[in-house]
């Protein structure tokens, strides 16, 4: 199962003071939208996304579709088909996926220790 490029979401408190204390470890922007309050940083193949009132916590993230640029791939497995796979192996959902949509669509879950794993899809 191929849950897609990984990245950690953090629940900043100040968007601009935690962009520019990353960047400062040699993270880089790779793609900003401070009107929404979220930013997207990248250091070699490791992704942060720095969300400022978005997330009560951190969360581990997933995006199925993309590469670890932000790419769109031409094949990857459709969330949809991942969610139920999921679901047949007992995995209990905090959000689900419509499963008669396509295109973007998203589900939530928690590790056994309490930490949010999203699975995102974009395309």
């Amino acid at each position: 199962m191929e849950l897609g490029t990984f990245s950690v979401s953090l629940a900043v408190k100040d968007l601009q003071a935690s962009k520019a204390f990353y960047e400062g470890l040699g993270f880089t922007d790779i793609g900003i939208s401070q009107a929404d309050n979220w930013a997207v940083l990248k250091n070699g193949s490791t992704i942060i996304g720095l969300f400022q009132g978005m997330f009560d916590r951190n969360i581990l993230t997933f995006n199925p579709g993309w590469d670890q640029d932000g790419n769109e791939l031409d094949a990857f497995e459709d969330i949809r088909n991942i969610q139920k796979r999921l679901k047949a192996k007992g995995y209990s959902f905090v959000a689900e996926a419509d499963e008669t949509s396509s295109g973007r669509a998203s589900f939530m879950l928690t590790d056994p220790d309490g930490n949010p794993v999203l699975v995102d899809q974009h395309v």
